[in-house]
C-alpha cells in the first residue's frame, strides 16, 4: 500500500470534508480560494467569469470528494485538476456557443451540427463526402463541436474504444485524401 502524501492536518480536513462538514469546507475555502482563483484568472483572462468559475469548483469539489485519494496525491493537486478541468470545460462550452448552426439533414437525417470556419473552405465538405456516416458523426463531434471523445461516447451511447477507433479510421482516410490530392498538384 501506497503512504499517502499527506499531513495530519490535511487528512483532518480530508474526512471532515468527505463527512460533508461546512466547517472543514469553510476552512478549505479559506485556504485555497485564492490561489484558485488565480488559476482560472490565468486560464480564462476574465475576473468575473473566474469568480463564477470558483464558485462552480468548489460546488463540484463538495460533490465530488469522496473520489479524492490521499495515496495518489496531495488534496491541493486534486483541487487544481478539477479547477482547470473545470475552466477548459467553460472554454469548450463557450467555443461551441459561438459557433454558426447550419442543419446537415441532407447527410445524416434528423442531425444538426455546428462548423465553424473551416466549413467555408470545403473542408467540411471533403469530411462529409469521404467519411463512413459512422466516422463522419464522430469527427464531426470531435473536430466541428468540440467535444472530448469521452463526450461522444456518451453522446452516442458508445464504448470510449469504438470513438478512438472510428476517429483514428477517419483521420487515416482523410489523410489519404488531402495526401492524394497534394500529390496531383
Amino acid at each position: 500500500m501506497k503512504k499517502p502524501f499527506t499531513s495530519d492536518a490535511e487528512i483532518e480536513l480530508i474526512e471532515g470534508l468527505k463527512a460533508h462538514s461546512r466547517v472543514a469546507f469553510s476552512h478549505l475555502y479559506d485556504r485555497y480560494a485564492a490561489t484558485l482563483l488565480g488559476v482560472l484568472n490565468r486560464i480564462l483572462k476574465n475576473e468575473a467569469e473566474a469568480e463564477d468559475l470558483l464558485q462552480d469548483t468548489f460546488v463540484k469539489v463538495w460533490k465530488n470528494i469522496h473520489r479524492h485519494d490521499p495515496s495518489k496525491g496531495r488534496l491541493f493537486t486534486w483541487l487544481l485538476n478539477v479547477t482547470r478541468n473545470t475552466a477548459f470545460d467553460h472554454l469548450r462550452s463557450r467555443k461551441k456557443a459561438e459557433q454558426i448552426e447550419l442543419p446537415v439533414d441532407d447527410y445524416l437525417p434528423g442531425l444538426s451540427t455546428t462548423l465553424d470556419n473551416v466549413g467555408y473552405i470545403g473542408f467540411s465538405e471533403v469530411v462529409h463526402t469521404t467519411l463512413d456516416p459512422r466516422h463522419w458523426q464522430v469527427i464531426d463531434l470531435l473536430y466541428f463541436q468540440g467535444y472530448t471523445q469521452q463526450e461522444v461516447a456518451q453522446k452516442l451511447q458508445l464504448p470510449l474504444g469504438t470513438v478512438k477507433t472510428w476517429t483514428r479510421l477517419a483521420l487515416i482516410q482523410l489523410r489519404r485524401e488531402f495526401c492524394s490530392d497534394l500529390r496531383v498538384l
